[in-house]
């Protein structure tokens, strides 16, 4: 048994979320209205965002990423929105539900120590790609507070 002891990084963690919402509302600024967005990849590859479920505070969605050259399992997402706090986070990646913010390793399902930290920074990356790609609707500085464009 391994006697390093992980802590989360709390102030890393709520930054991730942060850049998290900003980036998927780019990607689905009418999430209030519709109940699907798609869009295209390139190299046969499509994303489609669902809405499961809207409360007056949250909005669940599903994310999911289909085609490609088949070498890897294309990302699938479940994704709760806290639109108060202007924060996204990962609550169930590849069909995993329920990852605790820190696990002891090892652990019977061999999870990293910081497996949701890693699960939230994959999803920053991931839409960070699909904006790079295009396909952001909005400007991310009028997402974030205090990054108004000033050109």
């Amino acid at each position: 048994r391994s006697h390093f002891k992980y802590s989360v990084d709390l102030a890393g963690l709520h930054a991730t979320c942060e850049s998290n919402y900003a980036r998927l509302m780019q990607l689905f600024p009418d999430y209030e209205t519709s109940n699907v967005r798609e869009f295209h990849l390139g190299a046969g590859q499509r994303v489609r965002i669902d809405v499961l479920e809207r409360c007056r505070y949250t909005t669940h969605m599903k994310v999911s990423q289909q085609g490609g050259d088949g070498w890897f399992m294309p990302p699938r997402f479940e994704l709760r929105a806290y639109h108060d706090a202007r924060m996204v986070e990962v609550i169930a990646f590849q069909s995993r539900r329920q990852v605790a913010a820190r696990y002891e390793y090892p652990n019977p399902d061999m999870h990293a120590p910081d497996e949701k930290t890693q699960q939230n920074i994959f999803l920053a990356e991931w839409l960070g790609h699909c904006l790079e790609q295009g396909h952001g609707d909005c400007q991310l500085s009028s997402l974030i507070p205090g990054t108004a464009d000033t050109s």
